[in-house]
């Protein structure tokens, strides 16, 4: 194998063991709610109807919880 080669599968190892890392502390219901929690986020942005419309998403990630 040629040097690029071999660097290019530690940088992606690295990436792969980082993103393992990020995860571990969601646990299963927390990845179950991040769906839920990520459109509530992405909603609240929304100026006047933001937060009304995030309402059941908000739920849902509590009931979820």
């Amino acid at each position: 194998m040629s040097t690029p080669r071999i660097i290019e599968r530690v940088i992606r190892v690295a990436a792969w063991l980082t993103l393992g890392a990020a995860l571990l502390p969601l646990g299963g219901c927390g990845v179950a709610a991040l769906p839920c929690r990520l459109t509530s986020s992405a909603l609240k942005i929304i100026p006047l109807v933001g937060h009304a419309a995030a309402t059941p998403f908000d739920m849902c990630s509590s009931a979820i919880d």
